[in-house]
């Protein structure tokens, strides 16, 4: 189902059963269903590799990644936007990579503080074309928050894309320039997104269940981030 230029999941939606797909072992009594195969992931981030590669022509940027749950989205995106180069002679451009952290949530509930961490330096920022790459955007006041901050920086230009994007009564408004899908609001798991630090080695995109939301809280785990 398409609209609004990505893949719309309705809220009833349940997504794949887990006998369909392999998941680790240490995760199957954890979640509910597979909500998105990595397959259909990889198909959907060729699509947006091509429409940002489309859409800079021939101007060189900076992508920004946003941390932890962005990395493995940035590294795939970016390596379809080079092959999108590697075929297209008159398009091939530089671009630069940085990282930056930004925590809101604790266990699946948002605080509603956000913390932005390794800000430091973006004055390299300035007068370039900016790519932030996103895992989800939820509520979009966290973004909206990192944007306020690169805005200072006074870049050329100011782009957002993000994988995912929930469906929430709370959102601020704020919609991503690319969109992989938009989903139910449904706390979701894998492809680098975590619960607590766990499930970012899941390649498939979860529905958590009761069960592991309580068996990875951290009132019941002692992993460091």
């Amino acid at each position: 189902m398409t609209g609004n230029s990505c893949i719309v999941l309705p809220d009833d939606y349940k997504g794949y059963n887990l006998e369909f797909f392999c998941v680790p072992r240490h995760y199957e009594d954890s979640l509910e269903s597979i909500l998105i195969p990595s397959g259909l992931i990889q198909d959907r981030i060729e699509r947006l590799a091509r429409d940002i590669a489309t859409n800079l022509g021939r101007e060189p940027f900076a992508a920004l990644c946003v941390l932890k749950g962005g990395y493995k989205f940035l590294a795939d995106l970016l390596e379809k936007i080079k092959q999108c180069y590697r075929f297209s002679a008159v398009n091939s451009v530089p671009f630069s990579v940085d990282f930056i952290r930004l925590q809101s949530y604790e266990d699946d509930h948002s605080t509603g503080k956000v913390k932005v961490l390794g800000v430091d330096g973006l004055s390299f920022l300035q007068n370039k074309n900016v790519l932030v790459v996103e895992d989800i955007i939820d509520t979009g006041k966290t973004m909206q928050v990192l944007l306020e901050i690169l805005e200072k920086e006074k870049p050329k230009s100011v782009k957002v894309a993000s994988l995912f994007m929930k469906r929430t009564t709370v959102s601020s408004g704020f919609r991503p320039d690319y969109v992989g899908f938009e989903i139910p609001n449904k706390f979701i798991v894998g492809y680098a997104l975590d619960y607590n630090e766990y499930f970012r080695d899941l390649n498939h995109v979860c529905v958590i269940n009761e069960h592991g939301k309580e068996k990875y809280s951290k009132k019941n785990c002692k992993l460091s981030s």
